[in-house]
């Protein structure tokens, strides 16, 4: 990559040395890039004038400044793009598409979700970056992938939650009140696929470190999800049947779901067989683990139906509190079922800091959640909410393309940002 007109403002992180030029929006490509900012990469983020990513405008509820006044960005927006710099660029416009190119000679990682090829007809692909800057480490992410029947598509997380078989093993069973399939509470397509994605850009680094080439990476949120399917789908290839809704039961483990308290419900997962004794020692049933029925995993997850409602039997007579003390005494794991406000209560939760309050130049103050990635040398960095629309933009044309007064005036008079 071209040398940076200065050093990058952003402190020492594990890729503080790589520049991200950001032209994905909505959730998918902007988890990818809060990955990398949060891990010392500078990410311009590219958005349109006067609107920017769409999420932005997913409110309510939406960030507050400092006197308390909602702002025009929304906690949605707020929750994949911290640590980002905004950059308004139009990219419909022949001088914006200049721009771009010559943003993309001074970075090392491009990503975008536009539908394919959309970018080809402003040479912003992959060719027309890559004979400008053959070190560039470029990825796509889109519905389908680059190829095949439905690559054209359009698509979002609920359309793959369900077209990728997750919706058909998530939800009440059939026979049961509220049966029937059921999305994840959040976007887990798009955020797994922004996780393969960003797997995927360092392991091209790496190789970029070795070769001195970048590479061209298609990611696709119907891959995602299929993988995710991991031991449910295995076991499909293996035996042919088709895996089905357990509710909040476990295919492969028993008992391994939700139990009523006489206070409220609690969860229990009973992983192998000397937790097994354990439990029924913590629920003082010592005839169930003296049962040879119930001895091995194996015999109870086919005998659930005559063991899980005697479970249920002893489980109610007690509060839950006092059930989970025996069972967490006993070594076996379990836990309430917590809401988001008990969540960020939890000791454990405090303890690892996992609120992370970033100051905002307006006086806001954004809540935001601190990244599980957790380095003993390089750690995640936090001094970057999440950006206004186009803060950076002069900043960023000046340093990096180093851009005077008078063209970043016409620039800003022909609308390009």
């Amino acid at each position: 990559m071209a040398e940076p007109s200065s050093p990058s403002p952003r402190g020492p992180g594990a890729l503080s040395h790589i520049r991200v030029l950001d032209l994905s929006r909505v959730l998918a490509g902007p988890w990818c890039t809060q990955n990398l900012a949060d891990l010392g990469a500078e990410v311009i983020k590219v958005e349109r004038p006067g609107r920017g990513d769409d999420t932005r405008a997913w409110g309510p509820p939406w960030i507050t400044d400092g006197q308390g006044a909602n702002t025009t960005d929304s906690t949605y927006f707020a929750s994949a793009n911290r640590g980002k710099r905004s950059i308004t660029l139009d990219i419909a416009h022949p001088a914006g598409q200049a721009l771009a190119r010559e943003l993309a000679m001074h970075c090392d990682v491009l990503i975008e979700n536009y539908k394919v090829g959309d970018l080809k007809r402003y040479g912003l692909d992959y060719e027309s970056l890559r004979a400008i800057n053959p070190r560039l480490v470029y990825c796509s992410i889109t519905g389908y992938g680059q190829d095949g029947p439905d690559a054209h598509k359009p698509g979002y997380d609920f359309v793959f939650q369900a077209q990728g078989g997750l919706m058909s093993i998530t939800g009440e069973r059939d026979d049961l009140p509220g049966g029937g399939p059921q999305k994840v509470g959040v976007a887990v397509v798009d955020m797994m696929t922004g996780m393969y994605a960003c797997v995927a850009i360092l392991a091209a680094l790496e190789h970029r470190h070795l070769s001195g080439e970048g590479q061209y990476i298609d990611i696709a949120l119907l891959d995602g999800i299929v993988a995710l399917g991991a031991n449910q789908v295995t076991g499909h290839l293996a035996t042919g049947k088709v895996p089905h809704r357990y509710g909040n039961a476990h295919a492969s483990l028993v008992p391994y779901q939700v139990f009523r308290t006489a206070t409220e419900e609690i969860v229990v997962a009973v992983g192998n067989d000397d937790q097994w004794r354990r439990f029924c020692e913590a629920l003082e049933r010592p005839d169930l683990r003296d049962d040879p029925r119930w001895a091995r995993m194996t015999l109870r997850i086919t005998g659930r139906e005559e063991l899980v409602p005697d479970l249920a039997r002893t489980l109610v007579q007690r509060p839950a509190l006092e059930w989970l003390s025996r069972i967490e005494s006993a070594g076996v794991p379990c836990g309430r079922i917590n809401d988001y406000a008990q969540v960020f209560q939890e000791p454990q939760v405090v303890h690892r800091g996992l609120q992370v309050d970033v100051p905002r130049d307006d006086g806001a103050k954004v809540g935001t959640i601190a990244s599980p990635l957790r380095l003993s040398a390089t750690p995640p960095r936090y001094e970057r909410a999440p950006p206004r629309l186009g803060e950076a933009t002069e900043e960023l044309l000046q340093r990096v393309l180093g851009k005077g007064a008078a063209q970043l005036e016409a620039l800003r008079r022909d609308g390009v940002i």
